[in-house]
């Protein structure tokens, strides 16, 4: 039987996947910082992939995840759980993914994403192993975007545009290096944005359905406050995205680098506006100064041609019944 590593700092697509891995019959040890049971991780990331059947496999919730303590940015810690667990597939979705906060802390940004993915390259190496591995990268990596580039394909310059645009880029680039340099099978993705059911509400589009509900509930002033509506984003559900990782390390080449996106663009103000006709209450919108970036992508709108010729993957799950069961999520949480 295969073993698989999913490496994840416990956001929504390392749940997801961990589970959705397990469920093809599959041995997953989750690498990460977590004080939760096992149990409790399958439990939270089932929730999830139970309300969208695009993985193709029910949830199991008897069968059991490991899970190894591992801090990526301690490349003791990362070599003693690669030695423990030796995997045959890994998927490294760990990183500090917040953009916003990547101006707060560049630092921390930078180590994380950067000397996290080497640590992992170089606990591989030290073990002796050869796994295919999966490095989750993202549109941040293309940054500025000329009109005349979009949709952008993998060709595209990079030209990140925050510190954590530049962390993905470095992690990205380092694995098209050890490839190179070590035969490492290495497959690079830049996903374009993913959201769904438990999404974090740092993120804007979970923040929005977050701040609606509070305001349906009455714990809220029917206010929303937001930043720059007008930047343009390509939205994946999360649990279509799941399902291109693991088909990334089934049909990808090794050294190469893929897009995975919807092809279709939402400005932030299209996606308030879905939340918004969904809302049970009246709301207004006003615009929030603390909400803004020294500078901000403006366009990111994918060409994922690359991906779908080699692995016939496709999106499934709309975008508005990706919006409705995040906004149902809030409404069971708040």
């Amino acid at each position: 039987m295969l073993r698989t590593v999913v490496v994840v700092g416990g956001g929504i697509i390392g749940l997801c996947a961990a589970v959705a891995l397990r469920d093809r019959g599959l041995e997953v040890t989750v690498e990460g910082p977590y004080e939760v049971s096992d149990d409790d991780l399958v439990a939270r990331a089932a929730s999830v992939l139970a309300q969208g059947a695009a993985l193709g496999a029910n949830i199991h919730l008897s069968k059991r995840i490991a899970i190894v303590e591992c801090d990526l940015r301690d490349q003791v810690s990362v070599t003693r759980a690669i030695q423990q667990v030796r995997p045959d597939k890994i998927f490294h979705l760990a990183a500090q993914s917040f953009v916003p906060t990547s101006w707060h802390a560049p630092e921390e940004s930078l180590h994380t994403n950067i000397l996290g993915t080497l640590h992992l390259f170089e606990a591989v190496r030290q073990a002796g192993l050869d796994p295919w591995i999966q490095v989750a990268g993202s549109s941040e990596e293309y940054g500025l975007v000329r009109p005349d580039e979009v949709p952008i394909r993998e060709t595209n310059p990079l030209r990140p545009l925050s510190p954590y645009g530049v962390s993905k880029v470095g992690a990205d680039m380092l694995g098209y290096q050890y490839h190179q340099s070590f035969g490492m099978k290495i497959v690079r993705t830049r996903a374009f944005n993913h959201t769904g059911p438990r999404r974090g509400d740092v993120f804007v589009e979970s923040n929005f359905a977050k701040q609606i509900v509070e305001i349906e509930k009455g714990r809220q002033e029917p206010v929303i406050r937001v930043g720059n509506l007008d930047a343009r984003r390509d939205y994946t559900d999360v649990r279509d995205t799941v399902r291109a990782y693991w088909l990334s390390l089934q049909k990808c080449e090794p050294g190469e680098v893929y897009n995975i996106c919807s092809g279709r663009a939402y400005t932030i103000r299209n996606v308030l506006e879905i939340l918004l006709s969904l809302a049970h209450a009246r709301v207004e919108v006003r615009e929030d100064p603390a909400r803004l970036r020294p500078s901000d992508v403006e366009m990111l709108l994918g060409d994922c041609t690359r991906f779908q010729r080699v692995s016939g993957w496709t999106p499934t799950i709309p975008f508005e019944v990706t919006l409705k069961d995040l906004l149902d999520y809030w409404r069971d949480r708040v």
